[in-house]
């Protein structure tokens, strides 16, 4: 077995790590310095590691992409999805075509493109990007009207660009195509992932009540082999797996579940770990040394797709809904492109039509710049916007037990988020396992000291002695007092 592998991959990490630490003052998001990072490990820098097979890129960031988009539906709840259902879906089609139309019209006036080439260049990168979007917003306290928006679209716009960006394809091949049958291929693959992905959902949920008395590791371990059922029976049907995959989680994550707490931790660090996965790969799949050739088309593409196709896209279909003017503009400026724009530009290299790479290396300057520029001023903007909320906490940490004894006795804080959870319960009620006491609670910065007949109410942060076996028992019996809102 060749152990110098494990060493790079220890060393790539230990690195990622430390650079993420020294550049959280500045607002970096990680997924840049991932992405940093592969093309330094990659062929043209210190060429430690080669690679350019796009296929198994490919293969790996689908997979890194199920859990990415699981995780981003499962923290999704339905009240914030009220008003922003019907804006997410037309962005994410009507709006993936708009977006390409207007964006390859302007590259191939001002850099006279052949307009074919241009629209497929600007269909490549037409979609905002589920692994960038969601790795951004995931920890952010930005208005949850607006990550609802930008999340439902990210993960529901990735088969109209793929359609789309193969319908181009096929035109400048001179194949014939049936324009019917590709309508109906892309509605099914939407449509179809939304339906498969909610009935898998439901499906899951009666399951784990039949499973409900098997320990946490039981949980996460199903709901790994749900995510992946829930992908391949709607790509078996020709549906849009990524997609059946967000809904599935949506459903998931507004039920009541055994352990909802700690499952959330686990999905958001499976999206957290694959994230990272990602980047790294795509920038070991980097050139850099053919950068200086068609940085400017690169650059020009960036330009036009940020400051003019996006935002006319965003105001003219949202024109009928009733989202502010700073929802909107904020809305604009998150259309970061990622992971999929750089998939979508292998497919012209496999068939052909790009052997230099070039369209390739123009798509990949383009996708840095919106990870650089829109990814790490995308809480300022909210902020200047005034759609930032108060930080939001935790729902648990453990919390260091100070004693000169060995003891198996921890102290957590647990947090009752008024946002997902509601009505009320008294102590007394309870039935907490034997040695776990409620010592103190934090009620709007005041703390309180609680008897058997103290009201625990949504927004309070507990302070719990309990046994370290018993704590997963303690979290859950503590939410299952509350209502899921929307559930």
């Amino acid at each position: 077995m060749d152990f110098n592998i494990f060493l790079l991959i220890g060393v790539i990490i230990s690195i990622i790590v430390f650079f993420a630490s020294f550049f959280k003052r500045w607002n970096v998001p990680l997924i840049l310095i991932a992405l940093a990072i592969g093309i330094i490990f990659g062929s043209d820098v210190t060429g430690i590691i080669y690679f350019d097979n796009t296929e198994l890129t490919k293969q790996i960031t689908d997979i890194a992409l199920m859990f990415i988009l699981f995780a981003g539906g499962y923290d999704t709840r339905f009240k914030d999805l009220k008003y922003v259902l019907k804006p997410a879906l037309l962005l994410s089609s009507v709006g993936v075509v708009l977006t390409a139309v207007l964006c390859a019209l302007l590259f191939s006036l001002i850099f006279k493109w052949d307009f074919l080439q241009s629209l497929l260049l600007a269909a490549i990168i037409s979609s905002t990007d589920a692994s960038a979007v969601f790795s951004i917003l995931r920890k952010s306290n930005i208005d949850k009207e607006t990550t609802s928006l930008a999340k439902l679209e990210s993960a529901t716009n990735d088969p109209m660009a793929i359609i789309f960006t193969t319908l181009i394809i096929q035109i400048i091949l001179g194949n014939n195509f049936n324009t019917f049958t590709t309508i109906l291929m892309f509605l099914w693959a939407f449509i179809g992932g939304i339906a498969l992905g909610i009935l898998i959902g439901f499906l899951g949920k009666i399951i784990i009540k039949k499973i409900k008395d098997l320990d946490a590791g039981y949980y996460h371990l199903f709901i790994i082999g749900l995510i992946f059922l829930s992908f391949s029976i709607a790509e078996l049907c020709k549906a849009n797996g990524l997609m059946a995959v967000f809904f599935t989680g949506l459903i998931l994550g507004n039920t009541k579940l055994p352990y909802d707490n700690r499952i959330s931790t686990f999905t958001d660090t499976l999206s957290f770990i694959t994230n990272v996965m990602i980047y790294v790969l795509l920038g070991l799949l980097a050139f850099p040394s053919k950068f200086p050739d068609i940085w400017l088309y690169g650059v020009g593409l960036f330009l036009i797709l940020t400051l003019v196709a996006r935002p006319v896209t965003v105001f003219l279909l949202t024109s009928f809904s009733k989202l502010s003017i700073q929802k909107k503009t904020f809305i604009s400026w998150n259309g970061i492109r990622g992971t999929v724009p750089i998939v979508l530009a292998t497919y012209p290299i496999i068939l052909g039509l790009d052997p230099a790479h070039r369209m390739f290396n123009i798509i990949f300057i383009a996708v840095i710049l919106s990870v650089l520029v829109q990814g790490t001023t995308l809480n300022k903007m909210a902020s200047l916007l005034k759609l930032s909320n108060k930080k939001r906490k935790h729902n648990f940490n453990s919390m260091e037990l100070v004693t000169v004894h060995d003891t198996d006795v921890e102290l957590i804080e647990i947090f009752i988020d008024e946002e997902i959870y509601s009505g009320e319960c008294i102590i007394a009620d309870l039935e907490l396992p034997p040695n776990s006491t409620i010592t103190m609670i934090n009620r709007n910065d005041e703390v309180i000291a609680p008897s058997g007949q103290t009201k625990i109410l949504p927004g309070d942060i507990l302070y719990v002695l309990v046994e370290k076996e018993n704590v997963d028992i303690v979290i859950d019996k503590l939410l299952s007092k509350f209502e899921k809102i929307n559930y």
